[in-house]
């Protein structure tokens, strides 16, 4: 580790930051150091390193080049706080999952494709081109265009020429790899017309524009049921390509429905729709691998080009460790420094715990986790230094086993001269840091300030409450619960699993346990749902508006809009600000929002209605003193308080109980983590009895002393005699399980298989397993 800077430049200097709940903190954070910032969640950690520091430095950088930024992107607005000084530029690497694109995948994410698209342009045999004939994503094209010569004498003359261009696209699936089989009559009611409602896909309603161009366009009788058209007619209701025809005295394009849908639905990734066109895709379409590429994206030219037998799309389907072993093998001075790249590149994701992976994945369907590991891949060989480097539980998704190598990452990226700022929750990370900020003392109004700045050794003799719990440890229960029942699965092989057999038991807590990549999400995500009365709590996103908040996703809203409405006498609608109670100004955004160009929009508080998005006539009706704006504004706890009566008690005591009572309830819904989305999902599913549970990873985001919390929460769904699954990685929820189902022994290939399965007991004294071994120690064994 580089010796200590002395000089004021060896610090960011905070002062006076104020974003969201953080009240006027001062802080100084070492330059080219390791810092973690800890506190409960909500506590104020991603305020200070997100919203200030890594916001800031983003803004300024941005600010270097206005014309661009400000004609274009808009500017940022600056963070709350006085002065921010001696920021570097700042990389966020996040656990927002990839936009999900079909396009893309772990290889192209990463840089990784295009170097084996290199590699494969020098080497393959027979040769058939340059990279992009190795490019899924790039047609073969050929024509002539007029274009502009831009050099020599005739600078600026446009003349026609011919161009080719050679890419590896696959021409039937178009590079997707996939091609879709649509079952008609899920597409149309035959034995009505179209005036009636014939066509059954979303948004095509009878007296919409889209209907209409089918009814009007003159091809058949929009009042005659389809099943009496006549052969041509049904083709060109169908299929017919696109031709233009007028309606209502406009030029409109007419194309036949099912490659009209094809193009607006059914090539856009399957995650990326709204969850009604998604459910209708699942109903109408069967998508099957491309039986001209077999699934790879590629034509058969890219596909006919071999290195020592290996074509690019076998080397992009292999796992990255066999392939990393593979590329060992090329021993070509021509190529060597691509060979060096694309080794040290594959050994990253080997050391990052991403071995298991493929190039071909869908980036899409990668975990937030997995995700963050990812994008670190491409900075690990980086050569730029002095460079802040901002993480947000760079171990989520980890086994115990993975946060050592994860640790030496961190490590690396600081020794290269980088600051890097992690906010986490892991004692093992904890443990590695050269300066700690703790946050607190607790979360929303009653965080916000600094308990700690210093060493892990001072951390650990403070009296916060991160270190009193820093050493905290679970214990084996004393006695498990007997299951009542079980749900078998058999001859499960999705993915990696190799043929399993289980038991999940009924009436008890069991953990599902493996490293990353173990086949753990597709044992039980691929099987559970099939059993009745299964609820399954997982982090992915809420689907809604910017409008969507925890009062409009629980229902406490509709409760909260009818006490208003009872006790003013007036209409609920009054009190919301998506209906008759919107501010005029902002139509009940809160905020005006101004669109500055084809990249992004500018958005300022309201002055009308003072960023409340409510009219100032419904700021005048009160509930017990609160106008509808402050009770939106309370915090869960705050709200549960003061609604004593009525639906919304249930509910808010839940989100209590689930960690949550911190959040306010008009925060947006696209501010909270995944672990704040599970457990709101979990608030709302508790009310059943007799279901069975599975929680993805729910101490996700979690402090060390709200893991108890969670197990306490969990031991209460079971008593109330519900079963609970649970995948996790944390020791303190394996040692409090009932029942343990290990899967690995490894990840990928080397996983898929139950390696253990009994009492967390035995798996300790047993230490058969990496599982074992790093619960027997987290326990003292």
């Amino acid at each position: 580790m580089p010796d200590a800077p002395a000089d004021a430049h060896g610090v960011i200097r905070v002062r006076g930051a104020r974003e969201n709940n953080l009240k006027n903190i001062d802080v100084d954070v070492p330059k080219r150091r390791l810092t973690v910032f800890t506190g409960v969640s909500g506590s104020g950690k991603s305020s200070l390193v997100f919203g200030t520091i890594a916001a800031e430095s983003q803004r300024l950088i941005n600010d270097t080049y206005p014309t661009f930024v400000q004609q274009f992107m808009g500017q940022p607005a600056r963070p709350e706080v006085d002065a921010l000084e001696n920021l570097s530029a700042t990389i966020r690497v996040d656990q927002e999952r990839m936009a999900p694109n079909s396009r893309s995948t772990v290889g192209t994410a990463t840089d990784v494709h295009a170097m084996l698209r290199v590699l494969f342009s020098r080497l393959g045999q027979p040769h058939v081109g340059s990279s992009q004939a190795f490019s899924f994503n790039v047609p073969s094209l050929s024509g002539a265009g007029a274009v502009t010569i831009a050099t020599g004498a005739r600078k600026g003359q446009r003349e026609r020429r011919s161009f080719e261009i050679t890419g590896g696209m696959c021409p039937d699936c178009e590079g997707l790899g996939q091609v879709s089989d649509i079952d008609v009559s899920q597409l149309v009611d035959e034995s009505l017309s179209l005036n009636d409602g014939a066509i059954l896909v979303p948004g095509y309603t009878a007296d919409g524009w889209m209907v209409r161009i089918f009814a009007e366009a003159g091809f058949f009788d929009g009042d005659t049921p389809v099943r009496d058209f006549t052969p041509e007619q049904r083709q060109t209701f169908l299929y017919g390509e696109q031709r233009k025809v007028r309606i209502a005295s406009s030029n409109m394009t007419y194309e036949g429905l099912v490659p009209k849908i094809t193009k607006s639905m059914l090539q856009k990734d399957r995650d990326g729709l709204q969850p009604h066109i998604r459910a209708f895709v699942d109903r109408a379409v069967t998508f099957v691998p491309c039986p001209a590429c077999d699934g790879t994206r590629l034509n058969e030219g890219a596909r006919s080009s071999r290195i020592d037998g290996i074509n690019i799309a076998d080397a992009a389907a292999m796992q990255i460790t066999d392939l990393a072993a593979w590329v060992r093998t090329i021993d070509d001075p021509s190529v060597a420094p691509i060979v060096d790249g694309l080794r040290d590149t594959l050994d990253a994701f080997v050391h990052i715990g991403l071995g298991y992976l493929s190039l071909d994945r869908a980036s899409g369907t990668l975990s937030g986790g997995e995700a963050q590991r990812t994008k670190m891949i491409r900075h690990l060989g980086s050569s730029l230094t002095d460079i802040t480097y901002v993480f947000d539980e760079p171990t989520a998704g980890l086994h115990p086993h993975d946060i050592q190598r994860m640790n030496d990452t961190l490590r690396q990226l600081r020794d290269k001269g980088n600051t890097v700022l992690v906010v986490e929750h892991k004692p093992e990370v904890i443990e590695i840091a050269d300066h700690v900020v703790d946050l607190g003392p607790r979360a929303g109004r009653d965080g916000g300030t600094i308990q700690y700045e210093g060493d892990v050794a001072g951390l650990r003799g403070s009296d916060t409450l991160t270190g009193r719990f820093l050493d905290h440890r679970a214990r084996l229960r004393p006695s498990v619960r007997e299951r009542t029942g079980a749900l078998p699965i058999r001859g499960a092989t999705q993915h990696n699993l190799k043929n399993v057999d289980v038991d999940v038991p009924l009436g008890i807590l069991t953990v599902v346990t493996g490293v990353a990549g173990s086949g753990k999400s597709s044992l039980i995500h691929g099987n559970l749902p099939a059993f009745d009365d299964v609820v399954v709590v997982d982090q992915s996103p809420i689907k809604g508006s910017r409008r969507s908040s925890p009062a409009t996703y629980t229902g406490i809203l509709d409760a909260v809009r009818t006490a208003f409405a009872k006790a003013n006498g007036v209409k609920p609608a009054l009190f919301s600000a998506n209906s008759e109670g919107a501010c005029p100004a902002c139509n009940g955004l809160g905020v005006i929002v101004t669109q500055l160009g084809f990249q992004s929009t500018v958005e300022t508080a309201c002055e009308l209605c003072g960023g409340t998005g409510f009219a100032d006539e419904v700021l005048e009706y009160t509930l017990d003193g609160r106008n509808i704006a402050e009770v939106l504004q309370m915090s869960i706890a705050e709200a549960s308080a003061f609604l004593t009566t009525g639906p919304a008690v249930a509910v808010l005591g839940r989100l209590v109980d689930v960690g949550l009572g911190y959040i306010t309830l008009g925060q947006s819904l696209n501010t909270l983590s995944g672990g704040e989305r599970q457990r709101l999902k979990l608030a709302i599913s508790m009310a059943k009895k007799g279901a069975v549970y599975v929680l993805d990873e729910p101490t996700t985001g979690l402090h060390l002393a709200d893991v108890d919390t969670l197990l306490a929460l969990l031991d209460s769904l079971v008593d109330a005699g519900n079963t609970v699954v649970v995948i996790e990685h944390h020791q303190a929820v394996m040692a409090h399980a009932d029942w343990i189902i290990d899967i690995g022994p490894g990840a990928g290939r080397d996983g898929g298989s139950i390696v253990f399965e009994g009492v967390p007991a035995d798996l300790v004294a047993g230490r058969s397993t990496l599982t074992g071994e790093h619960l027997a120690r987290y326990v003292g064994s």
